[in-house]
């Protein structure tokens, strides 16, 4: 086992990915029985969002501007987008009369004094976007693009939370409620690049015993996957004399960062005549969801490619611009170059597949977590080579032990066919979690099903790994619906309005529910 290369830590900002996603396949489904949602706790909440809805758009908006993505070399405290962002928390703070408290990576905004604590889990960063893809800057909350919609990067992953769980606390404030638990809403810096300071952070701090994360899906969240990595280096490789005339892949990358499913990507040709620049854009009118341009200058041939972003837990949700393009340039004998070397390992060894079909034998499934995913995520190209990052989410069921003399072998087995030795290869086998023991697992299943009227909330797992893997008793409540595409991550992330107010609602009951003296509720 090799620990997490400094290529994640540094340049792609991935380590981890927030939330994420659509409900997995719940062996475990059975009949909850949900409790009633106190008339005071209904009343509240309809209060929160006729009061403060507006300002909660408005606040939101403020947050988004602050480009809260990790910078090498710099910390919350000396990066000015952190500076700034975390300034308009606590000027936020205070004009909702909540106690706010900086400690650099980790901002503690609370509501009441009381030694027990309810802990709310959320963060600030964000991950990368590119603007090119946007139709505004994905800094500035977009609310006209396309009318219900609140577009902009953190949107739902993780800013829009933050906003409905601060609103949440002003409206339980207003109404003079006494709490039995202090309401402690945790924001964390750096969830997209590093959890070490949080981990540092939380050796001299004690958090609640019960904790909700707002960082992933409703009805509930009791399993996550580990996000898990393979990575390796395509060598250079000196050009065969044949690559002088006869048609060959001089370059091929793609993707942003390890936890996006690239959107674009792009392959040079060289020596490409009209016979087969036809076939190209054949085979790519065949692709459903993909969009190609072909750029011909003197022989040479460059294929822009363009699919659909997602988050990497759910490449379900997105078109992997870098797969598909493999495949678009798979069945030909290209001459052995470096590009090419890449290109085939992609369409030979993943393929259009989503859950490792054709990695040897790494793929699996687990009944109520599902299956393994695997996704080239990044295909960086330079004169020392090329860089691949393969993201994987595992489920429970096989040991990283395992995991890795499968995933070692099927590189092997491929690199004896080519006759290539790729370099520095590594891998990286998160945890996955199951959080099914938690006491507050019905009432967070009440108070969704009281709001939505699902008759029959189910736990669910993710694809996801967040923070609540770090802490007791903590299950991941929302801010995203079964069955709707979650955002986060893509280079359309936004959050409909409707739901911003219903996560306002819920987010105001739950809090009611297990944070507010029981004899009031009665």
């Amino acid at each position: 086992m090799i620990r997490l290369p400094s290529l994640f830590m540094s340049s792609l900002l991935a380590i981890s990915c927030a939330a994420i996603f659509t409900p997995l396949h719940n062996a475990h489904a059975n009949t909850v029985q949900l409790q009633p949602i106190s008339a005071i706790t209904d009343s509240v909440a309809e209060y929160a969002v006729q009061q403060y809805g507006p300002q909660t758009v408005d606040s939101l908006a403020k947050l988004v501007s602050f480009n809260t993505e990790a910078v090498d070399g710099l910390t919350p405290d000396t990066n000015p987008e952190f500076i700034n962002f975390k300034l308009s928390l606590k000027q936020l703070s205070q004009t909702l009369g909540l106690d706010y408290a900086d400690h650099g990576y980790v901002v503690l905004i609370g509501l009441g004094d009381k030694e027990s604590k309810l802990g709310v889990i959320t963060h600030g960063d964000v991950q990368p976007a590119d603007p090119k893809l946007w139709q505004k800057s994905p800094y500035e909350l977009d609310t006209t693009t396309t009318p219900g919609l609140l577009i902009g990067r953190g949107t739902e992953d993780d800013k829009g939370p933050i906003v409905t769980a601060m609103y949440a606390m002003k409206a339980i404030k207003d109404k003079g409620l006494t709490l039995d638990r202090r309401i402690e809403l945790m924001v964390y810096m750096a969830e997209e690049s590093n959890w070490e300071p949080l981990k540092q952070f939380l050796t001299g701090f004690t958090p609640a015993d019960i904790n909700i994360t707002i960082d992933a899906e409703y009805p509930v969240v009791t399993a996550e996957k580990g996000w898990s990595m393979i990575s390796f280096t395509v060598p250079k490789v000196k050009d065969a004399a044949e690559t002088e005339t006869k048609p060959s892949i001089s370059a091929f990358s793609g993707g942003s960062f390890a936890s996006q499913i690239p959107q674009q990507a792009r392959a040079t040709l060289q020596h490409v005549d009209a016979k087969l620049l036809q076939l190209l854009k054949q085979r790519g009118a065949l692709q459903q969801g993909m969009r190609y341009q072909f750029i011909s200058d003197n022989g040479s041939l460059t294929i822009l490619a363009d699919g659909k972003s997602a988050h990497s837990s759910t490449p379900e949700d997105g078109i992997n611009a870098v797969t598909h393009l493999a495949e678009l340039l798979s069945g030909f004998d290209w001459p052995q170059t470096q590009a090419a070397l890449t290109q085939n390992f992609i369409a030979e060894m993943i393929g259009l597949g989503l859950n490792a079909e054709q990695f040897g034998d790494i793929g699996y499934s687990d009944d109520f977590m599902g299956p393994m995913t695997l996704a080239p995520t990044v295909i960086k190209q330079d004169d020392n080579g090329t860089q691949v990052i393969i993201n994987l989410r595992r489920p429970i069921g096989k040991t990283p032990e395992t995991l890795d003399k499968q995933a070692h072998a099927a590189i092997k087995q491929w690199q004896a066919k080519h006759h290539v030795t790729l370099a520095d290869v590594k891998t990286y086998w998160g945890e996955p979690k199951v959080m099914d023991k938690a006491p507050h697992l019905n009432t967070l299943l009440s108070v969704f099903g009281h709001f939505t009227g699902e008759k029959n909330p189910q736990p669910v797992a993710i694809g996801g790994s967040t923070n609540s893997k770090l802490f007791p008793n903590a299950l991941s409540f929302g801010p995203a619906m079964p069955g709707v595409e979650y955002t986060g991550h893509s280079e359309h992330e936004f959050i409909s309005h409707k739901q911003f107010m219903l996560n306002l609602k819920m987010y105001t009951a739950a809090f009611i529910e297990l944070a507010v003296e029981p004899k009031l509720l009665n």
